[in-house]
């Protein structure tokens, strides 16, 4: 029988290893969640949110053990982890209250002697293929909202992260949820998109890269059923003439290199005005070489190393790539004890000199380096922060807030921020534009993915 492993970033070591589900498996995995849903169904929203309720408490009762399997199986450092596991249960919990909003019937308004509704039905059975660089919160944003739309949800989670998959189960058994509303499957990537062609799923969420959320849309391009994709990301920064250069450091600077970069919309590009540009580089360069690179599992460490040697690799080719074109690299990797070429770890870097020619600013890093051009205006940044193939936020730093609507309207992006970035707000729709994805998540909103309008038409008798 063919297993699935997790190679820890830390040392290079088995971390975790478990077989693969075999047919007969995934077959009762799906009849199961196919009858749960039907009963699940014809719950009411408070049985829902009592279980969901109880699933958080569950979450949060084993936060530093969930931290600590999250930083050896991906390679955040243990003092940041945890902290997923408390956000994760926050942004259910906004999800579990946002339900009577999201799944409120809908009123077309009156007509004599009919009555005429709109209700929200669940889809059916709602897979959901989830990625390792947030592996709670990216999860949580379809899982909970899925079930409490009615739906039965079964997860497949990234390799690298399988245990995650594991303690949503326990989390749910432990909260009671009726058996096969809630299942997970370690599955290769194939068998996965095999599942998508299953005529018992009924809606598609995948979190990835862009070549594979190609390949899923093909899988269910024979289907009649729904597909939400969040995928890749090369997002902006823009540093206007009259922002607060300091902060601007600060808060772009955690964007980029936050988590080792691997963040869906981290900051991969930054823009900065030419009469702050000179400061905005040198405060950049002063804070980066503060980071701590190191072991993930030690409580000094605020930088841990990439998920991988390979994603490693990837990352240097960029930026070597990036210097023999003309960039130059601000940081000396030398004075990060822990970069090791061939490794996992790697120092955090600065590009500046650069232009969209080199891959390094169009082409998705998923890592800690960051490149800064110079801009003349308004205009040129809204040029360069659209001269991209993805599109899910645009980071602006101003003091003029009419000045960065005007440029928000003008930016190809899912989300506008004005003097913040790399955040999540689950009251907004997350939604990307371009290569970035298609549907939405999160949000009243983020309901109307998870099910369909069913109509009333009623005429009275009489």
């Amino acid at each position: 029988m063919s297993t699935q492993q997790t190679i820890t970033p830390v040392d290079g070591s088995v971390y975790v290893e478990r077989p693969y589900a075999n047919s007969a498996q995934i077959d009762a995995v799906f009849d199961r969640a196919v009858k749960a849903q039907r009963s699940w169904a014809l719950t009411t929203l408070e049985q829902r949110a009592a279980y969901c309720h109880r699933f958080c408490d569950a979450l949060l009762n084993h936060a530093n053990e969930i931290g600590m399997e999250i930083s050896w199986s991906m390679g955040r450092p243990i003092s940041q982890t945890p902290n997923e596991v408390r956000s994760c249960a926050e942004r259910a919990r906004f999800m579990i209250d946002e339900a009577p909003a999201g799944l409120a019937d809908l009123d077309p308004g009156p007509k004599e002697g009919f009555k005429r509704y709109v209700k929200r039905i669940p889809l059916g059975v709602v897979f959901v293929i989830a990625p390792w660089n947030y592996p709670l919160l990216t999860t949580v944003n379809s899982v909970i909202p899925a079930i409490m739309a009615g739906n039965a949800v079964v997860l497949k989670h990234a390799a690298q992260t399988q245990l995650c998959a594991e303690r949503f189960a326990q989390a749910f058994e432990e909260a009671g949820l009726p058996d096969g509303v809630f299942q997970y499957l370690h599955v290769s990537g194939g068998t996965a998109e095999q599942l998508i062609r299953d005529t018992r799923v009924s809606h598609i969420n995948f979190t990835g890269s862009v070549p594979v959320g190609h390949a899923v849309q093909r899988a269910a391009s024979d289907r009649f059923i729904s597909v939400g994709l969040e995928l890749g990301g090369k997002d902006p920064g823009y540093v206007r003439a009259d922002a607060d250069v300091h902060y601007a450091v600060e808060t772009l600077i955690d964007g980029a290199f936050f988590n080792s970069g691997q963040c869906c919309c981290g900051i991969e590009r930054i823009y900065a005005h030419e009469s702050v540009y000179n400061e905005f580089v040198e405060r950049a360069v002063a804070l980066t070489n503060t980071y701590r690179l190191g072991d993930p599992t030690r409580q000094d460490t605020n930088l841990g190393p990439v998920v991988s040697a390979k994603a490693a690799g990837f990352i240097r080719g960029q930026v070597d790539e990036a210097v023999s074109q003309g960039a130059r690299a601000l940081i000396a990797p030398e004075a990060f004890a822990a970069d090791k070429s061939g490794t996992p770890y790697m120092a955090p870097q600065i590009l500046v000199d650069v232009d969209h020619s080199m891959r390094v600013m169009t082409e998705e890093t998923f890592g800690p380096v960051v490149g800064i051009m110079k801009v003349k205006n308004d205009e040129d940044a809204i040029r360069l922060m659209n001269d991209s193939d993805y599109g899910l936020t645009a980071a602006i730093f101003s003091r003029d807030l009419a000045a960065a609507e005007s440029i928000g309207d003008r930016v190809e992006t899912g989300t506008v921020f004005l003097n913040r970035c790399d955040a999540l707000d689950p009251a907004l729709p997350w939604v990307g534009v371009k290569d970035t994805g298609r549907g939405h998540t999160l949000s009243r909103w983020g309901y109307e993915t998870l099910t369909r309008p069913k109509s009333y038409h009623l005429k009275l008798a009489g």
